[in-house]
Parts: C-alpha cells; sequence; structure tokens
C-alpha cells in the first residue's frame, strides 16, 4: 500500500521541478571563492541570492525583454556596439565566471554563436580603425578575463596600435570572484600606449575578501585604475548601512565608486529591482559620506537610448534665486552673486548619454 506523500515532500518536489525549468532558460555557473562565502543557515544570504537560481526567475514581467538596452539594434558588425559616437563596446565572448541571476545579458550569456570568433574580431577591429571618431573601446562580453593571458595581450596590442584609441576600459568580476586570476603575467598583458582603467563589478562588501582586496592591490599597484559599478539589488544590497559599507570598502581599496545602476528589465529579474523613489532615497542616505564615496545613480533607458542620470536634485530654481538642500535635509535659499553679463550663454549639450 502506497504512503501519502506529506505537503513538505509536495512542496520539495515542486521546487525541484521550477528550478529545473528555470536551468532551462537561464544558465548557473559560480566560482569555488563565491561558493564559499554562502550561509547555508542564511535564507537571505546575499551572495546567494547573487549566484544561486530561485523560482523566482520563472515569472516574466510584461515589460521585462531579452535585450533589455537593444545592443543588438547598434551593432553594426558582430562584436561592435556603437552606441555613442566617441566610444565602442567590443564583446569579445559570452562566457563569465559566475552567472548573475539579475545579468541584463543573461540570455546571450553560455550561447557558442555568441563568442567572438578569429574572423569576426578582425572585422570589429577594422571597423574600430575605420572610425577616427571612437576614442575609447571598452572591453565586455562575458567577461574580458576570462580570456586566456595570450588573448588578452593580442587584443591589447591590436588595439593599441589604433592610432586614435586613446583609452581601453574592461568591466569585469574577476578580481572578487576569482581573484587567484590576477597574477604578474595577466597586469602585463594589460600593459600598453594607451590607459587601462578596469571597472569592477561589486555588490556586496563580502565580495571583497582579503583576497580580493590583495587582486585589487595588485591591480592598482601596476597603475591600472580602478572603479566600481554596482547593481541595486532588493534584498542583497537596497539599504544605506549596506551601500555605505560596500563604497567605502571601495575607497578603502583604491577603487573609485562610479556607477550604480538601477536593475535593468531582463526577463526573470523583477524581484531584484526597487523601486527608482527606493533607489534615489537610498543615495540621499549616502550624502553624509566622503565625496570620495558617492557612485553615481544611472538607469539605462530601455530601447538602447543610454544612461541617464537618476540622481535626486537638491537644488531648486525659485522667484528669488535657488532653494538647496543640505546633506542633513535641512533647507536654504541661495542667490546668484555675479554682476551683468558675467558669463556667457552655455553651450548646448549633444544629444547623448553616457555609456556603460
Amino acid at each position: 500500500m502506497n504512503k501519502p506523500i506529506n505537503q513538505q515532500a509536495l512542496d520539495g518536489i515542486k521546487a525541484a521541478r521550477e528550478l529545473q525549468q528555470v536551468a532551462a532558460q537561464f544558465s548557473l555557473q559560480i566560482t569555488p571563492a563565491m561558493k564559499k562565502l554562502i550561509d547555508p543557515n542564511d535564507g537571505k544570504d546575499p551572495i546567494a541570492a547573487q549566484f544561486i537560481p530561485t523560482p523566482d526567475e520563472l515569472f516574466i514581467h510584461p515589460e521585462e525583454i531579452k535585450d533589455p538596452i537593444s545592443d543588438y539594434t547598434f551593432s553594426p558588425v558582430e562584436g561592435i556596439v556603437h552606441r555613442h559616437t566617441d566610444r565602442v563596446l567590443l564583446k569579445l565572448l559570452n562566457v563569465c565566471a559566475v552567472h548573475c541571476r539579475f545579468c541584463f545579458r543573461r540570455e546571450q550569456i553560455n550561447v557558442p554563436e555568441n563568442n567572438l570568433s578569429d574572423a569576426g574580431l578582425d572585422k570589429a577591429l577594422d571597423y574600430i580603425a575605420q572610425h577616427s571618431e571612437i576614442w575609447e573601446v571598452i572591453l565586455t562580453g562575458g567577461d574580458p578575463l576570462v580570456l586566456s593571458d595570450r588573448r588578452i595581450k593580442d587584443i591589447i596590442n591590436r588595439l593599441n596600435a589604433i592610432p586614435h584609441i586613446k583609452i581601453i576600459r574592461i568591466h569585469t568580476r574577476i578580481p572578487v570572484v576569482n581573484p587567484v586570476r590576477i597574477t604578474s603575467v595577466l597586469i602585463d598583458a594589460l600593459k600598453g600606449r594607451a590607459p587601462v582603467y578596469i571597472l569592477l563589478h561589486c555588490n556586496h562588501p563580502r565580495e571583497m575578501t582579503e583576497q580580493a582586496r590583495k587582486a585589487c592591490a595588485l591591480l592598482v599597484d601596476a597603475g591600472l585604475p580602478m572603479l566600481s559599478q554596482s547593481v541595486l539589488l532588493r534584498g542583497v544590497n537596497d539599504n544605506p548601512e549596506t551601500l555605505s559599507e560596500l563604497m567605502r570598502c571601495f575607497v578603502e581599496n583604491r577603487i573609485k565608486p562610479h556607477y550604480l545602476h538601477h536593475g535593468d528589465l531582463a526577463r526573470g529579474t523583477t524581484h531584484f529591482r526597487t523601486t527608482v523613489e527606493r533607489g534615489r532615497n537610498l543615495l540621499r542616505g549616502l550624502r553624509s559620506l566622503s565625496g570620495l564615496c558617492q557612485p553615481t545613480y544611472l538607469l539605462d533607458i530601455p530601447g538602447g537610448h543610454g544612461k541617464v542620470s537618476l540622481a535626486p536634485a537638491y537644488a531648486e530654481k525659485t522667484a528669488e534665486g535657488w532653494a538647496v538642500e543640505d546633506y542633513q535635509g535641512n533647507h536654504h535659499n541661495y542667490r546668484d552673486a555675479v554682476t551683468d553679463n558675467a558669463e556667457a550663454p552655455a553651450p548646448e549639450a549633444p544629444n547623448e548619454t553616457s555609456e556603460s
């Protein structure tokens, strides 16, 4: 005679099936360094939330789309995204050391045809060489530092051979999720004529382990400036204490806080997003920190229209001048103290927003 299955067992079976559905749509990958940080007894562990799939990913909000920032719309050749005049993304591969559950390119990751072939790289570099208006090349993907030292050195050398390329930027998570990857050989591969800036993706202070700090120090000591980019994530860092600790941690390790991204409209990521109002209130809470600790709160406008600051305004025009708000929330009046005709009209800014 069959024994009845209790509700807990049924719930476990349902959860397992749901996770299989998640894995069928969105890939899973985590490094030993990040797995070691997870507290299995904490149902709200901020590291687990970033890398371990949950059934929440099965809910697709009507506003969520596969290509939330329209990479493909602005891709004149394979591997290139040319959204703004003076800079391009060079998407070298679709492989990452970890697969973030909130990634805006989550449906491009681990798709074999998305990796840039040798012939594709040649065409991408030819495109860059033929467009003298391009001043900066941003290496992204995937994570460029997953590539071999030889491959990285070759790409850096080829970019340095293009005279109008003055800046190279690399977006990576490697120094925190796989810090042993940062070696003297890799650092040597990154050096060349054009300065290389490292933008570190890190969302929680616990990610900045002793090993991660040493890896970052190797990069900075070698003359490679580092900046940070983080994603505002509900249940991970959406409180003033965590954000303050994270920004201070960056500065203590000679990493300049740069971007705090509002969550993109990637499919299955609703449970990670906060409201814009909450994000702006959190930014207000950071105003008491050192100016070194202030990131720019950004929205990547759906449809590929670029990034725009969501920072709250602290000054409003009045009939008498300006009403300004200090870091404690107190309001003050301010008047422009200038003589007549003291300044010429400001030139119109170009119709562009900042690239990632």
